[in-house]
This record gives structure tokens, sequence and C-alpha cells, in this order.
């Protein structure tokens, strides 16, 4: 029997390696410029078409390479960072692994021009899927530029994996945000089709957070400064009541390196017990420093999650310092919830004697609880005919009450009802073969969906004008994705009045909806649209009307009035698709009297 375990070429290995280093142009764009803050940069600026599946190209300032340097750059596990494995618990630098440069060659066209001060030319190399085309000697500035071109350009699957442009620049940017706030000293420009999203001066953290999130943040921010031996936490957190429905501005920084964690998260979460609306969560901004020694960031390809040596004690810490600081700064409660203040003693009265006569007491000396009395001698002081035929009234209106809803017995009423709600979440309604139970969440879900579908695609919604046009902040990305909505939000009954770098002015609104829910339906509208956005356009206008119909349905526990519950079971049945909510939960269920009569005869 032949052999059949083979060594692989390079430039398959290189491919494979991309899989798991390039996963979409956002993986590249981490990639380049965490090699540039290497470097020690002092300005570094990002340049991209198409979402980068045109071109990624990252120009720093830094050291720069040397001939022999470049070249072997771009081969698998080579790196400048470690020497040896004792190293990987030691690493103060991002980018160790050696594999970047090398995955990114092979899916790409790829230009280096690179310099290092002290020499007089530098070094142009162009790569082909893995292979060499070009190296020369070229008149450059010192440090590095590299240009990813046609990314995927020999793997058309993993390109048509992509998703719309909207969707691969918003990874874009959170890349770009987190290396941006990492380093608030490092001056970071970013352009995409030749348009200025970011331009970041170098500055200090807070004006940094404010420069990416714009000026309102910056009244909503709560310092964090704590020193211990073991850990170093600085930086901040937004003040409770500028809490979003979505977690997007939540950030840890672990030694200079975004870092996702769920545990440290919850520490802050439980900090904020008791000051948060639910379903609100926290903005943050924290940065943690703790001995390269204690923590271990190679256990995972993107490098975003960390093992800590000492997990409880730094969960401690930090949910210790986020209650601190939000108590210094007179966020937090007070302490005593139950506390009257109308039943504290003025000062003033404190030592004061008592002025006027003292109360008198009368007893009565011929009061035995033991003597028999009639019914009549020992019925209760207060009670009285009037008192007597109050009880007497209330018990017929419930005898009332009661006789009104019997449910099954149609003929002795003068009203029939044919609708009841059920702990404020089901409607119920009779019909000739039994009856219907129906999820009045998602039932108002179809309803609204099916209404802000048609308005966007069909036909313009009516608009109600604001007496005061609303000002709403929101970041430069958040903005220019509202913007290039704009019409299909209009059409849906939204009216603008002013876009701005960091903010949009709103003169009219569907008639839906309600002045204070403008703020809360965009977040969420910006929220979905982020996730997954396919390019079809309907597909768009789908996720739209699918948004606006989950922030603004009948939530579990609205109370329904007699009228509202039959408008609901109404429109339910006038939708096109009514079996089915938006999201593909059932609206209603039919029980027959024959499945009711089984259910006592089992």
């Amino acid at each position: 029997m032949s052999d059949i375990i083979q060594l692989l070429p390079d430039h398959v290995a290189n491919q494979i390696a991309a899989g798991e280093v390039v996963q979409r142009p956002a993986s590249v764009v981490k990639e380049l410029l965490e090699n540039a803050i290497d470097a020690g940069a002092t300005s570094i600026k990002l340049l991209l078409k198409d979402a980068g599946k045109t071109l990624i190209q990252v120009i720093d300032d830094g050291k720069g390479m040397s001939a022999t340097d470049a070249r072997m750059s771009f081969e698998r596990h080579a790196t400048s960072k470690i020497q040896k494995a004792e190293d990987l618990f030691n690493l103060s630098t991002k980018g160790f692994r050696g594999e970047a440069l090398a995955s990114i060659a092979a899916i790409a066209h790829v230009e280096l021009k690179t310099k290092q001060e002290n020499e007089e030319l530098g070094t142009s190399i162009k790569i082909e899927g893995s292979k060499i085309v070009s190296q020369d000697f070229i008149s450059t500035s010192k440090g590095t530029s590299i240009a990813v071109k046609n990314l995927f350009y020999n793997i058309p699957a993993r390109r048509n994996f992509l998703k719309s442009d909207t969707v691969e620049t918003r990874h874009i940017i959170d890349e770009f945000q987190r290396v941006a706030l990492a380093h608030p000293t490092i001056y970071f420009l970013l352009h995409h089709n030749n348009n200025e999203v970011y331009n970041l001066r170098g500055s200090n953290l807070r004006q940094r957070i404010v420069a990416v999130f714009g000026s309102k943040m910056n009244e909503k921010l709560v310092p964090i400064n704590e020193h211990t031996d073991i850990l170093d936490i600085q930086g901040f957190i937004a003040k409770p009541e500028f809490s979003k429905r979505k977690r997007g501005e939540q950030f840890f920084f672990v030694n200079d390196r975004f870092i996702k964690s769920s545990y440290l998260n919850h520490a802050v979460v439980n900090a904020f017990d008791g000051l948060l609306e639910q379903g609100s969560h926290p903005s943050y901004f924290l940065y943690l420093t703790v001995p390269a020694s204690t923590i271990d960031i190679n256990i995972h390809p993107t490098k975003t999650e960390i093992k800590f040596d000492n997990e409880k004690a730094l969960y401690a810490m930090l949910r210790a310092t986020v209650k601190h600081s939000l108590g210094q700064y007179n966020v937090a409660p007070v302490l005593d919830f139950n506390r009257d203040s109308n039943l504290d003693t003025p000062y003033h009265f404190n030592k004061s004697a008592v002025k006027g006569s003292v109360p008198k007491i009368t007893v009565d000396p011929d009061f035995n609880p033991f003597k028999e009395a009639s019914q009549k001698e020992v019925a209760l002081p207060y009670k009285s005919e009037q008192n007597t035929q109050s009880w007497e009234s209330l018990y017929t209106s419930v005898s009332d009450e009661i006789n009104q809803e019997e449910l099954f017995d149609h003929q002795q009423e003068t009203k029939t009802q044919k609708t009841f709600q059920i702990q404020r979440k089901y409607v119920m309604s009779l019909i000739k073969s039994g009856v219907v139970l129906i999820h009045q969440s998602s039932a108002h879900q179809r309803i609204l969906y099916e209404e802000f579908l048609e308005s966007i695609t069909v036909k313009e919604a009516n608009s109600q004008q604001l007496l005061f046009p609303v000002k709403i902040s929101f970041t430069s990305q958040e903005i220019e994705m509202i913007y290039t909505m704009k019409s299909e939000l209009e059409n849906a009954g939204f009216s603008f009045d002013e876009f701005t770098k960091d903010s949009v002015t709103i003169k009219g609104i569907p008639v839906s909806v309600t002045e204070s829910k403008i703020t809360i339906i965009l977040e969420e509208l910006l929220n979905d649209m982020n996730l997954e956005v396919p390019d079809a356009s309907f597909s768009h206008f789908d996720v739209m009307a699918k948004s606006f119909a989950k922030t603004l349905s009948l939530k579990t526990g609205t109370k329904l009035s007699e009228k509202e519950q039959e408008s609901l079971v109404n429109n339910l049945f006038s939708c096109k698709e009514s079996t089915i909510s938006p999201f593909g939960k059932a609206t209603f269920k039919t029980l027959t009297l024959n499945e009711i009569d089984n259910l006592f005869n089992s």
C-alpha cells in the first residue's frame, strides 16, 4: 500500500493559516494596525476602498525595516517579537505569532514600501498569492506603507461569504476604534472611499474617547482611578442615566490590548446594581494594567480573550472600584431607601422644652371585657348603617361583575364580551368551534411589521410634525448609516431637519411613534443593521421594518381594554401572514371544544 501523508506546499499552508488569521477585511486591518504600533509609530493612516475588499492600506512613521527583514516578514513563523517559548508568557507587543503577513499575502495582492531612518533608500516588495513578483530599492519616507488589494481574489468562495459593505465597514471601524482607544497619544486617520471618517490627534484618554464617540460623551463620563500591587485600573464609566439598550460602548483593555471578558463585564454590571433600568447596559472604558507574567494572551486566535492567574481578586477589585467611583461622584443612591425625611426632628427642636398642656388620657372605669352583652352592644364602634350599606353594595357589585363575566353562558347576558386578556400576555377570543389564544406581543409585531414594510416599499406613511425638533447625538459612523437610510426612514414617517458630524435633528416622526421612543428606535435600528445586512435592497427594508416592529410592539404586562383587544384580533387576521410573527414565532393557537373536553376526560 502506497504512502498517503505528504507535506503541504507553502502557498497551500499559508491559505489554510489565512482561514484562521484572516476572516474578513477587519482582520487584516487589526493585524496591520498592531504591526504599526509595534514599530513605534506616532502617526498611523488607514485608507480603505469598498469596505476593504478592494484596498486596505496602512501608512505609519515607525522605525521601518531593512531589505532582509522586509523579505523575511512574509515567511511563515517569522517574527521579531519572540526568540524562545518562555517569551510567550512575558509579551508586551501586539503581533507575535509570525503568520499575519504570510497569511495575508497568500490571499491578496500586497505591496510593501519601507525604510529605516538611517538608510538612504527603502525597499519595495510586491507579492501576489504568496509569490514574490518584484523587490526593488526605492526612494520613500521613513516608516512602512503596506497596501493589501483584492482580498480573497484567489478564494472566491470566501469572498462570497463576506457581508455587505455596510456590515464589513462596521467591523473595520470597530477594530479601528479599539486600537485608537488603546493608544490615545498616537495620531490616527481613517479614510473610506476618499471620505474622512476619523481624524484623531494625539491627546489624553478622555479627549480620545470624546473624539471617537462625539462631544456629548464628555458629560457622561465618570473617572476611574485605582492602584494596587496586583492591578491598576484607570478609565471612565458612563453615568447610569446614559445607559443604552445595546452593549456597544463597552471596552476592556489589559496592558493596552482590547479584550472581551464576560466575567469582568459581570463585575461592572454588578457594581451598577439598582441604578439601571431593566434591559439597559452601562457604557465603560476601563484600562487594566497587570504584570505580563500573570496573563496568557495566546489562548485565542484573535487574541481578544485572556486568561488571568487571579480572576476572583480582579473581579472583586474591579467591582469595588466602580462602585466607589459611582458613590464618590454622587451617582449612587443613598443607602437608606426607606428613610422619610418628613419624620426627622428639626435640629433646633432637639432640646426644646415641650410647650402647651400635656394631652389628657381618658379611661372608662366601668369597662368590663367579661361582661355579657347583646350583639348590638359588642358591635365595632365604627360600624354604622352607612358602612353596612357600603359593604353590602360592594358585595353586590362583585356579584354583578361575576355574573357579567360568565364566559360560556352568553344567552343570559345582555352584552356579549368576545375577548378576554389572560395574565396581560395573551388575548383569548371566542369562536364557534372553541377559543383562539393570541400572543399579544407576537401578534402586534406582525401587524406593525406589515404596516411599516408597506410604508417603506409601497407608500409613504403619515408623519406628525414635532412642536420642537429633537436633536440626538450619535457617533460619526452612526450618522453616516442613518444618512444612507434617510429616504427609507422618510417613507416610514420620519422627517429630518439637519445632519451634522455627530448629531441629527428630527422634526417629524411616524404617527405610531411617541417622542420619547425616537432615540430607542434609532439605536435599535442601528444595532439591527450592524448585525447582518444582506446586499439585497428589499432585505434592507425588511430589517428596518422588523426593527421598528420589535421596538414598538406591545410588551408582556401591558393591560388592554376590551376595545384594544378586539382591535388587536381584527388587525391580526387582516394581515397577509397572520400565523407567525416577523421572527418566526406563532401568533395564535386554536383550541376546539373537543380538545377542551379531552382535557377533562383524559
